[in-house]
């Protein structure tokens, strides 16, 4: 038996010694994978919405933060003076206009239009005052052609030949996605990706969040505007866990012509 226990013990090592390097590459493999998964999922969560944004509604505050608007439809207004129709007129109260093609879906005192967003500032697309180009919805629930509005004055500068108006989902509002507790502890990343919503277009008091992206080691957004009608933001994130990195970079292209 002692001679038996002893063999199978020498065979037995042997075995390990010749799965233990692929068992273990499997391991690394899946977390790798794992890790890219996480990455990338969150990447193309955050492009799909960047690439929907108002119009010079992007800014990033800091190294970690990006913040918007999404829409969720747009068209075009009715203009000119002398024409018939609801026209919409600016630098002067008005508080609705006609579409141009066929209807939108609103909701009463929920969701926002945003008329000529041109400041690369991007402080005018959040702005509800004479200042800027927010506005409330304020006519019936359901897909009308015609929009009403909160009866504030609109920039003269907000008037373009485009005609063109955005419509932000009020359930939305601003959003934001940030990197926080970004570093590594214990060899595995601490910070996390959070996609914040639903606070209004001032302060994230009260927003709504969800986990994107968590094992975050290293995160930074950065945003070129090399001109005023294109934007690029381009986001590096690393993701860390027991001593293995995978880093993603991805750049995407932010439309700024309203």
């Amino acid at each position: 038996m002692i001679v038996v226990i002893v063999i199978t013990g020498i065979i037995g090592g042997i075995v390990a010694s010749f799965i233990g390097a692929p068992v273990q590459g499997y391991i690394d493999s899946a977390r790798r994978a794992e890790l890219t998964d996480i990455a990338d999922t969150a990447m193309r969560r955050m492009a799909r919405d960047v690439r929907i944004a108002v119009p010079n509604s992007v800014r990033v505050p800091d190294a970690l933060t990006v913040e918007f608007i999404p829409t969720k439809d747009g068209g075009r207004y009715r203009a000119g003076s002398g024409g018939t129709g609801n026209v919409l007129d600016f630098g002067v109260s008005d508080g609705s206009f006609e579409i141009i093609g066929s209807g939108i879906a609103f909701t009463q005192n929920v969701d926002y239009i945003v008329v000529g967003s041109t400041q690369s500032d991007a402080v005018p697309p959040y702005d509800q005052t004479a200042n800027g180009v927010l506005r409330l919805y304020t006519g019936a629930t359901g897909t009308l052609t015609v929009v009403n509005f909160t009866n504030t004055a609109l920039p003269i500068w907000a008037e373009l030949p485009s005609q063109r108006f955005d419509v932000v989902d009020g359930a939305q509002q601003a959003v934001t996605y940030r990197c926080e507790n970004v570093g590594i502890v214990n060899g595995t990343g601490s910070g996390q990706l959070v996609r914040y919503w639903n606070y209004g277009f001032t302060h994230m008091v009260g927003a709504t969040s969800a986990i994107l992206a968590d094992k975050v080691s290293d995160c930074v957004i950065t945003y070129d505007l090399p001109n005023q009608r294109f934007g690029l933001l381009t986001v590096r994130m690393s993701l860390t866990s027991e001593n293995e990195s995978v880093s993603l970079y991805n750049e995407i292209h932010v439309n700024n012509v309203p």
